[in-house]
């Protein structure tokens, strides 16, 4: 479900210098730490465990860029980020490093206006299943807080989506709604409730999803 919104509101910025050198950082395609592998400066949200089943923990990050043009400082000096979020995928192997198996440049939502963040999480679990977690939190446009969570295996040579959990909390009504897929049973649960008044009951509603290919990793993420 996209809920971003074009900005409500106009305030004054003034941009950042863009001070770009003439060679743009970027990821490297191996290395033994993440803090060897993302350019300094970047920001980065990253977990270790085995994917590919191999008795090599791999790893998983979100790096974000810090390129100044996609920066917007306030008045204020408060500095708005809209840099683009990147998913990658090392293979561990047996010497310590960490080897590139895949980048996901575009797939990841971005901050859109100064009115909403953005925030991810990553998850391994002990079978291996890679869990990615995006919550939105928007001060105009919206008083929901959504979250949205997708559920990865490694087979057959790729990631497949198996599961996708989205949830939406509102702040002035407290209601909130919860949706959990399951693309290997085909089922989907919906549960209804209310944060703010206990003695309305949970209401869940089971259907049936239908039976389509699991799809790989690499199309949008939604928020």
């Amino acid at each position: 479900m996209k809920i971003f919104r074009s900005s409500l509101l106009t305030l004054h910025f003034l941009f950042l210098p863009l001070g770009m050198s003439a060679q743009t950082p970027s990821l490297s395609t191996q290395g033994s730490s993440v803090e060897t592998i993302v350019p300094q400066g970047w920001g980065t949200t990253s977990v270790e465990g085995d994917l590919n089943h191999d008795g090599t923990a791999d790893l998983v990050l979100v790096a974000t860029p810090n390129f100044p043009e996609k920066q917007q400082k306030r008045d204020d000096g408060y500095v708005y980020d809209f840099n683009q979020p990147i998913l990658v995928i090392y293979w561990g192997s047996g010497d310590g490093t960490f080897k590139l198996y895949k980048q996901y440049p575009e797939i990841l939502p971005v901050n859109q206006d100064e009115y909403g963040s953005i925030d991810y999480s990553l998850n391994i679990t002990k079978k291996g299943v890679l869990q990615l977690h995006i919550e939105g939190f928007f001060s105009v446009g919206s008083t929901n807080t959504p979250k949205h969570s997708y559920v990865y295996r490694y087979q057959n040579g790729d990631f497949y989506l198996i599961g996708e959990e989205t949830s939406e909390f509102s702040r002035t009504t407290g209601e909130a709604v919860a949706v959990s897929n399951n693309y290997l049973t085909h089922k989907s649960l919906k549960t209804v409730s209310n944060g703010f008044d206990d003695s309305i009951r949970p209401r869940t509603t089971w259907s049936k999803l239908p039976n389509s290919p699991l799809r790989p990793l690499g199309e949008n993420l939604d928020l």
